[in-house]
């Protein structure tokens, strides 16, 4: 009998030790993650902020999982891409003032450690598929330079949906290489990505960044998609809907793709615009709009795309991972695309010891607990002519070429920015110019700027600055 007993105790042990074993190797188990950035993109183009557009994979995607209210980007795409990777607010290195333009020279600095080369050195298969927009005319500046394992896309800002080339220069490569092929851009992209999954070795984390050129201009998608948009008027919005609708069914085939593998349940999917939608024709990119609609729609936020208003740097995002995030969570409290990196980094086990000072915050309890953001303070920009930044509810936003404007708003009673309450509260005024002041001091001079002064007229006006030579793309790592 106190053998049997003995015998009982000691399997009861021995399947609780296992039990523990088993739950500390789930817990240790690093998610794949997939980010998804749409281009230019407007707040309310989505249906699940009430859009007409339809997007029904996004919108699954936020209904099981958090809606992010008050996320924000950059202004411009190129400012924003540098935010994710480095986790840095893109003045500290040059970044801050638009875009690289076609005929620039420069990249993001190469001495910055960026997320996709902290998780490769955690374990993670590293891809791009789609816009990387951070540096072209050397390749020391892109992606499989930069800690991706595989690229597949364009690496300019804009280019056409169907010739993939800017300038009448082709635009369309596939690890260096220069690739040729027919079909629309949107698609070839979700091709590919699905591919990249089919083919993927699932004993190893996967970090897949499916950046889309959609739905940026110029306006242009498949005849099948433009007609199931006739209600719409207007040819600018019901083009740009149609490309809204073609990148939406491309990301339902991705999660198809990731529950066939058996992927789904261990993935972290993030969905967000890359700043908010035009609503100049300045700023729709090299297509002339200037005699059209702009067709972006930021709901209730004013300005966009290039603006430090809220309707340029507000933008919609969404997180969904199976079992780890609540369906239905809606994160009220601000974060920011720099913290991305710090909360992506986190749950990969990877370590940020290679990385600068990050302005980044790990997000993680905010989005998977309910916990407060840690994030008390946004900074939209930092230039020599404009800056803005926010701390609690009050966001300053400093035009200082002339006419200088100051502008003071409590976005918790006026998220529109419709009343400048400047003049009655100065001492607020004061205190966040001095905090703007201090950033200044931090601030590298804008690369935009430097190059500009130096070969305006190549810069501005010249062509694009993508080698021509297929022998000089040979830098493979």
């Amino acid at each position: 009998m106190k053998r049997t007993i003995k015998s009982l105790l000691l399997l009861a042990c021995t399947i609780l030790l296992a039990g523990i074993a088993a739950s500390g190797e789930a817990a240790n188990i690093k998610p794949n993650i997939v980010y998804v950035l749409a281009d230019d993109q407007g707040w309310k183009d989505v249906g699940f902020h009430g859009s007409d557009i339809r997007t029904p994979n996004i919108d699954r995607l936020a209904a099981n999982g958090a809606v992010f209210e008050q996320f924000y980007a950059q202004p411009f795409c190129t400012q924003s891409r540098a935010a994710l990777m480095t986790g840095r607010y893109p003045y500290r290195y040059g970044l801050q003032t638009v875009v690289i333009p076609s005929a620039g020279t420069y990249g993001l600095a190469t001495d910055e450690w960026l997320l996709p080369q902290a998780l490769k050195e955690a374990g993670y298969e590293t891809a791009i598929v789609g816009k990387w927009h951070l540096g072209h005319a050397n390749p020391k500046y892109w992606p499989r330079q930069r800690g991706f394992d595989y690229q597949y896309g364009p690496l300019l800002g804009e280019i056409d949906y169907y010739t993939h080339a800017a300038h009448g220069k082709l635009d369309w490569f596939r690890n260096n290489k220069r690739v040729k092929e027919d079909g629309y851009v949107t698609e070839l992209l979700g091709n590919d990505a699905v591919r990249l999954i089919a083919r993927h070795d699932t004993k190893v984390p996967l970090f897949l960044y499916l950046t889309f050129t959609a739905p940026h201009a110029p306006y242009q998608a498949p005849q099948a998609y433009i007609d199931q948009y006739k209600s719409i008027a207007d040819p600018s919005r019901r083009a740009y809907a149609a490309m809204i609708t073609a990148m939406d069914d491309q990301i339902g085939r991705v999660v198809k793709g990731l529950e066939a593998r058996g992927m789904r349940d261990n993935t972290l999917i993030v969905y967000q615009s890359d700043n908010g939608g035009p609503r100049s024709a300045k700023f729709t990119g090299e297509v002339d709009m200037s005699k059209s609609t702009i067709p972006a729609d930021n709901g209730p936020y004013r300005d966009g795309k290039a603006s430090y208003y809220e309707g340029g740097t507000r933008v919609a995002a969404l997180a969904n991972w199976p079992g780890h995030i609540k369906p239905g969570t809606v994160v009220s409290t601000p974060m920011h695309i720099v913290d991305m990196y710090p909360t992506l980094a986190a749950l990969a086990g990877a370590s940020f010891s290679k990385a600068k000072p990050l302005d980044g915050l790990d997000v993680w309890p905010a989005i998977a607990e309910g916990k407060p953001s840690p994030r008390s303070e946004v900074v939209y920009g930092i230039e020599p002519f404009r800056a803005a930044v926010r701390q609690g509810d009050w966001k300053l936003v400093w035009q200082v070429t002339l006419p200088s404007k100051v502008e003071l708003f409590n976005l918790a009673q006026d998220p529109g920015e419709s009343v400048n309450l400047a003049d009655q509260n100065p001492q607020k005024v004061a205190e966040l110019e001095k905090r703007v002041e201090a950033l200044a001091k931090d601030a590298a001079p804008p690369l935009l700027l430097q190059e500009a002064l130096g070969t305006a007229q190549r810069v501005l006006f010249g062509s694009v600055a993508l080698p021509d030579d297929d022998k000089a793309l040979d830098a493979t790592p």
